[in-house]
């Protein structure tokens, strides 16, 4: 075994990463406060081919002069917008089709194995690093994701678990949707 040099590395160019439609999974960001964790999210939505992110509240865009060391030039690809309000951001989403899930602790989770065909596409939303994903958020999604946790704290770090649910989410969609492809060759 060694280790590939980056140019060994298969992978698209930015332009065809920009072009390529995504998976269709949605990242809302709550009030982030940190730009730090916003521009991780911005690396793992491009590594994971999200369809984009929508940033909203207080959270800080590519503009934020400490946004780009984060990034690592991800904002040159994923589609993102800002929208000051999240609910009628998720209302939207909701109108044109989307499934709302918060990435939450909540009374009733869901796993992410748990997906089915029929929630996607997705937006999950993460909420703020301190409060988590509002409460006035949370009853317009339509579940939550939770994260299995098996030590004694009880929270992740934003970046780290948006990364987590974005990527456990993109492989369950993947692994659907060959199922479907499977079924039908049947």
């Amino acid at each position: 075994m060694r280790k590939l040099k980056t140019a060994e590395i298969e992978r698209l160019t930015k332009e065809e990463a920009k072009r390529s439609p995504g998976h269709p999974v949605v990242g809302i960001l709550e009030d982030i406060r940190s730009i730090h964790n916003v521009g991780s999210i911005f690396r793992t939505a491009e590594a994971a081919s999200l369809t984009e992110l929508i940033l909203t509240g207080i959270t800080g865009t590519p503009e934020h002069r400490m946004f780009r060391k984060a990034a690592l030039g991800a904002q040159d690809v994923v589609k993102w917008r800002h929208e000051a309000d999240t609910i009628a951001a998720i209302i939207h989403l909701k109108q044109s089709g989307w499934t709302v899930a918060a990435l939450e602790i909540t009374d009733t989770p869901r796993y992410v194995a748990e997906l089915r065909s029929g929630d996607f596409p997705l937006a999950l939303v993460v909420g703020n690093e301190v409060t988590g994903v509002s409460d006035a958020v949370l009853s317009h999604c339509d579940f939550a994701v939770e994260i299995g946790q098996y030590g004694s704290k009880h929270s992740l770090n934003a970046a780290v678990a948006f990364g987590i649910a974005a990527f456990g989410i993109v492989e369950r969609y993947r692994y659907l949707n060959e199922q479907v492809v499977l079924d039908s060759k049947e």
